[in-house]
């Protein structure tokens, strides 16, 4: 496939920086006082003492070290832990949603690499894993916002939100619904989170990503990159999951429930989805003539470290490098759908004409997406 370029990205970082450190002491003060409340209950063996997290457990089962957060006060106090609202929230649901906001400003940053402003788009994806708002489309508030023409819409797809929303505006251009899309990737996932589990109270961050499709003949941009092929696969599963949504407004004594905010069984997804993600790249240069040698960089889904060095051993037959497939998840955490996009913003600058990459989503549903990128 030839003929359509990526020819703008952009992050929007937010403004709380929350290290090891700060959400370890929060945690174990929380867990402590859980722990002292619950006395009588733990000592007859009815309940299971809650345990310490660490710094150093942490860093091991994910390589995370930071994360950013729009409230980073609420996740950090013993006697909440869950989120505020963002400074930048509406005073009512009708208002800006705050992830609305999160795409605009990473929106911007896309569109100017681009060299496009925002009258020229007139295709808005809004692709993320979760909504803060369903009604009325958060996307056609941005197109407003923007000044976009066409159409717009949500939708999602977990951790592959980014590259589904990339391979739909793709279909978009090349069949003439629209000449000029802009996807992007809001995740405002904090608010999914249980800072209670110590096994997942770190694993996530907020950040929204842009990315402008267009087609190669037309674009202005001087960093552009040619989609040569693109490679989606989905298969059911519930191992990632946040089991939140019009239920629990009826079932409203639940909402507190821990399977209401993300659950993941980490070792089986581990096992189940990094052998279809190797299958899924390996048949997908196969059956276009690449080989693994002829790609100077690979952006992976930002999950967490050890499966990330997994998944590129495999593909490459060595220990990766940070050049050759380059982690951001130590400073952002993972950022479901918007991890690949923040690596493939930070380390494609250095790319010269003619040079592939490849980059590749997957995790939660679970989901895959992939896309073979030369640098015009």
């Amino acid at each position: 496939m030839t003929g359509i370029v990526i020819s703008g990205t952009g992050v929007y970082t937010p403004p709380h920086s929350i290290s090891n450190e700060t959400l370890v002491e929060s945690y174990n003060k929380w867990a402590t006082a859980w722990n002292d409340d619950h006395k009588a209950e733990i000592e007859a063996g009815t309940i299971d003492a809650m345990q310490m997290s660490s710094v150093e457990f942490i860093e091991k089962a994910s390589g995370i070290k930071n994360r950013f957060m729009m409230d980073g006060k609420g996740p950090t106090d013993p006697k909440r832990m869950y989120p505020n609202l963002s400074e930048l929230a509406p005073e009512g649901p009708m208002g800006t949603p705050v992830q609305v906001q999160m795409a605009l400003a990473a929106a911007e940053k896309a569109l100017a690499e681009a060299h496009l402003k925002g009258e020229d788009i007139d295709l808005v994806i809004l692709s993320s894993s979760i909504w803060e708002r369903f009604v009325p489309s958060m996307a056609t508030e941005l197109q407003k916002i923007l000044g976009a023409k066409g159409f717009a819409f949500d939708m999602a797809m977990a951790c592959s939100s980014a590259t589904f929303g990339m391979s739909t505006a793709v279909d978009a251009v090349q069949s003439g619904m629209a000449n000029k899309a802009l996807v992007v990737t809001a995740e405002y996932i904090t608010p999914a989170m249980n800072y209670t589990d110590r096994d997942s109270h770190f694993i996530f961050g907020d950040a929204a990503v842009a990315i402008v499709i267009e087609r190669e003949a037309e674009t202005k941009s001087t960093t552009a990159f040619r989609i040569h092929d693109r490679k989606l696969f989905t298969e059911y599963s519930t191992n990632i999951a946040a089991g939140f949504g019009t239920r629990t407004l009826i079932e409203r004594d639940k909402i507190s429930h821990p399977d209401q905010r993300f659950v993941q069984q980490g070792r089986v997804v581990f096992k189940e989805l990094l052998p279809k993600v190797i299958d899924h790249v390996n048949a997908q240069l196969a059956a276009k003539g690449y080989k693994v040698e002829d790609f100077k960089r690979f952006w992976l889904h930002q999950a967490n470290i050890n499966m990330n060095m997994f998944a590129t051993r495999k593909l490459l037959g060595e220990d990766p490098s940070q050049d050759k497939a380059p982690i951001v998840l130590d400073e952002y955490a993972n950022t479901a759908g918007a991890g690949c996009i923040i690596a493939f913003d930070k380390y494609k600058d250095d790319f010269k004409p003619g040079e592939f990459g490849l980059l590749c989503s997957f995790g939660a549903s679970y989901s895959i997406g992939s896309f073979i990128l030369e640098r015009i």
